[in-house]
């Protein structure tokens, strides 16, 4: 998988398609990421103290990876991620402008 946590992405398909986040977690078994404020669903929370009231809270779920692509730290549009190898190290490579990615 080539997202990682902290990656800035857009969503390309589905219901949120055009939004932009951050990812906060990363499910690479799954193929499965987290963006921060895309694909919020309902949860409903007990109470778990006698003195607390249950609550209804937006929750971001995961979704496929293919469903979003990273933006270029350059020019800000879509771009995909390359690998380059430099001094023994593999580093990411944005394709859109050759920039590298932290």
């Amino acid at each position: 998988m080539k997202l990682k946590k902290g990656d800035k992405v857009i969503i390309i398909s589905g219901k949120d398609k055009g939004k932009t986040g951050e990812i906060i977690r990363s499910l690479p078994r799954e193929s499965r990421i987290v963006v921060a404020g895309v694909n919020l669903k309902k949860v409903h929370k007990r109470p778990t103290k006698s003195n607390q009231k249950g609550q209804i809270i937006d929750m971001a779920a995961p979704f496929h990876v293919s469903n979003a692509m990273l933006i270029d730290p350059k020019n800000n549009k879509p771009t995909r991620i390359g690998y380059e190898v430099s001094e023994g190290k593999k580093i990411r490579v944005a394709r859109k402008s050759g920039t590298t990615i932290s």
